[in-house]
């Protein structure tokens, strides 16, 4: 089905999360470097409130809920390691779910987020960038947090040539990219 790729890439972003939340100390989730920057665990919040939002009944019912308060997505709530990765993980569940329960028939559909009309596919690529987005910040808190100790969760600075190298080196195959991260 078409949305086998797609959730090959929320995985993949789901993963650099993971990965660097693996690399932080608890007390490191929580690091705000600016006043107006958000932490880790503030974006992971905010995550988890957009997902449950965007994908609960997502065929049926306006992606932005009225129960939902995005504001208070960005106020520093969570409290422990534990709170903010079962979070993590309810808001990938749903997400999961929901395309998980797709037919080909429901891509062409019309879904609705705050009274604006997208196909499925549209709303799938609208939620995919916001995601992506806000995992590249997770990462790259994670990189300014660590400094020198961070361990690139791609090809290393100054790594190009050796990794080209090696994939022109192996025979050409036909996978997805995600499939050996």
């Amino acid at each position: 089905m078409k949305t086998e790729s797609i959730l090959k890439l929320f995985t993949y972003y789901k993963s650099l999360g993971e990965r660097t939340f693996d690399a932080l100390t608890d007390e490191e989730l929580h690091l705000e470097p600016s006043t107006d920057a958000n932490s880790v665990a503030i974006i992971v919040k905010h995550l988890w409130g957009n997902m449950l939002s965007r994908w609960t009944n997502f065929l049926t019912e306006d992606g932005e809920k009225e129960w939902r308060n995005r504001d208070a997505e960005f106020q520093e709530t969570i409290k422990t390691r534990e709170e903010l990765l079962t979070k993590w993980e309810e808001g990938w569940k749903c997400l999961f779910n929901a395309i998980g329960s797709l037919t080909e028939d429901d891509l062409e559909r019309t879904v609705y987020i705050r009274n604006e009309g997208h196909s499925v596919i549209d709303a799938i690529h609208r939620q995919l960038a916001h995601y992506s987005y806000h995992v590249g910040q997770i990462v790259f808190l994670g990189k300014l947090i660590k400094g020198e100790e961070w361990k690139s969760l791609s090809i290393p600075k100054g790594g190009s040539k050796d990794y080209n190298t090696t994939k022109f080196s192996s025979e050409k195959t036909d996978r997805h990219f995600t499939d050996k991260v």
